[in-house]
């Protein structure tokens, strides 16, 4: 992990008044071995109440977390970013790239102590598909597989996934997909239970009775707007390198309320740092930031009228000082976006994505806000909107964590250069991610952090039928530009339709590209044997604590 912060935050340390606080938290009544039952319990912080954790209708990265510890795909990913086994112990590609075939280990058991079979990924990966589970990233993970249209549909069958034998799974594609293996162990894909989902519908991933899993962490307590309890699977196939006892997740939203459990020793790891304390927090030993691949974005809801007109939806993206808001809002702990897909994202030469986009430079400039602001008050003009006469107020949604709010503030100053009136509504987590998928806003905070480093994981997202369209952005050419992506066989070809897609996506403004991620946390040095991936999760299943 690198514990590197931007020369800009160091500078931002000497301009922001930093409030009182105490020590840099590291009392860890929990991180030692419990006196009374000896078991060796790790708590962290990295999010309130999930909206879900079901495999596959968790899309946001709180509940990610938790999935990682409690399921485990066929493959898993390693520190350095690598494929491994997990599941699978060995797999293959034919000569053609058409057929992925994955050969599972021996014994593999739920956290029940049933056997854990090939067909039970093959009806974990057909329920992805059923349109009653409406799972929002179907279309990313299993559009390239055979049969995928029907099983959209409802004929989950035609979906070419299939166990000749208990140790065997087949994955036969539609065309060659080059990082169908990332896919492979990505948590959507996660096997679940039959019978219990069968017996139990949906409730059965809201309660420790009936949440079966096969990873190293079983649960075994929920306490809503609390914590969630995951204990060490015995079943586990790699269990005795698991070290932990017991890992806590304490659903915590307020970052205050994260920053005090961590100082008063109640927990060991938080993702949450309040950003008044982050000036004072530079240089300790126990607060880290590392680059994670993704951007923070805005929506702004293409579905309702007043913004059905690209040239207002670009006009909005202009009037933002992306600088002002990467380097004096969020204290330079993000960085400034020019591009919807920035740093990290890989081409199809392996070179970087955003280098090749738009002729080597970025579709905004983000060093000439005032030229923007100009061009964004022409924008509005020639759509009928001269200093926003005739526009009617709107109302920007956000949860009400990390930067989320200042930014909301800001919005409404830049939004107000162009004449235009901004409510904020501020809403719990659980309820927000539900009701932006829903289209229930006008404008809306958004963002999405890699699960792969191939583009198209982002650039799906605003493919129309996507499930995570939440900006319900419809634009046909960049359907096409999509679809040839997919289609093509060819590197070259498929750069050439990924990065058509992306200067459709800009010169629309599809979606309003703010800032790139950077994730920044405090993590006592207690903790042992734990790393942070730049898909923006934290790998707690082997970590040890250390008196």
């Amino acid at each position: 992990m690198r514990k590197k912060l931007m020369a800009v935050l160091l500078a931002a340390a000497m301009v922001f008044s930093l409030a009182a606080c105490g020590s840099s938290g590291s009392s860890d009544s929990n991180t030692a071995a419990d006196s009374a039952g000896g078991e060796k319990e790790l708590k962290v912080q990295v999010g309130p109440n999930p909206e879900t954790i079901d495999p596959a209708l968790n899309s946001a990265v709180d509940g990610g977390n938790m999935l990682l510890h409690a399921f485990e795909c066929l493959l898993t990913v390693a520190e350095d970013g690598s494929l491994q086994p997990g599941c699978a112990e060995t797999w293959e590609t034919s000569e053609d790239g058409l057929t992925w075939t994955f050969h599972l280990r021996d014994g593999l058991k739920w956290s029940d102590g049933t056997d854990l079979t090939a067909e039970d990924f093959v009806y974990s990966w057909k329920r992805v598909c059923d349109p009653a589970v409406a799972a929002p990233y179907a279309e990313t993970v299993l559009s390239m597989v055979k049969g995928y249209d029907k099983a959209i549909e409802g004929d989950l069958d035609a979906l070419a996934v299939t166990a000749p034998d208990e140790k065997t799974v087949v994955v036969e594609m539609t065309a060659p997909c080059t990082f169908f293996g990332s896919l492979a162990a990505f948590a959507t894909l996660s096997p679940v239970q039959k019978a219990t989902i069968e017996a139990n519908g949906d409730a059965w991933a809201t309660a420790p009775e009936t949440y079966v899993s096969n990873g190293p962490f079983y649960m075994t307590e929920w306490e809503q707007g609390s914590h969630i309890t995951f204990s060490k699977n015995p079943y586990y196939w790699n269990a005795d390198a698991i070290k932990l006892d017991k890992l806590t997740f304490a659903l915590i939203e307020d970052s205050n309320a994260a920053y005090s459990a961590y100082q008063t020793g109640e927990v060991s790891f938080i993702k949450d740092v309040p950003t008044e304390e982050i000036p004072s927090l530079t240089g300790t030993d126990d607060f880290y930031v590392d680059p994670i691949i993704g951007t923070y974005y805005l929506n702004l809801n293409c579905d309702k009228e007043f913004f059905k007109d690209a040239r207002v939806r670009k006009a909005f993206s202009l009037a933002i000082d992306r600088k002002y808001v990467a380097e004096t809002i969020m204290q330079g702990t993000y960085t400034a976006a020019g591009n919807f897909m920035g740093p990290g994202w890989l081409d199809t030469d392996e070179s970087e994505f955003m280098a090749n986009a738009n002729g080597g430079k970025t579709y905004i400039d983000i060093d000439n806000y005032e030229g923007n602001l100009e061009e964004a008050k022409k924008l509005m003009e020639e759509a009928g909107y001269p200093n926003g006469e005739g526009f009617p107020k709107i109302t920007y949604t956000t949860n009400d964590s990390g930067y989320h709010k200042a930014v909301a503030e800001y919005l409404q100053q830049a939004w107000g250069q162009l004449g235009i009136q901004m409510d904020v509504n501020t809403v719990e987590w659980a309820s927000f991610t539900p009701m932006r998928r829903n289209g229930e806003y006008d404008a809306a905070r958004n963002g999405w952090v890699g699960d792969y480093s191939d583009p198209s994981n982002m650039l799906d997202l605003l493919y129309s039928t996507n499930g995570n369209n939440d900006g319900k952005f419809n634009n046909a050419d960049y359907d096409k530009a999509m679809e040839e992506s997919r289609a093509t066989v060819d590197p070259a070809a498929r750069s050439a339709a990924l990065h058509k897609a992306e200067d459709i996506l800009m010169e629309e403004a599809g979606c309003v590209p703010v800032a790139y991620y950077n994730d920044f946390w405090l993590q006592s040095p207690k903790i042992k044997g734990m790393w942070h991936s730049a898909y923006g999760y934290w790998y707690f299943m082997y970590a040890d604590i250390e008196e």
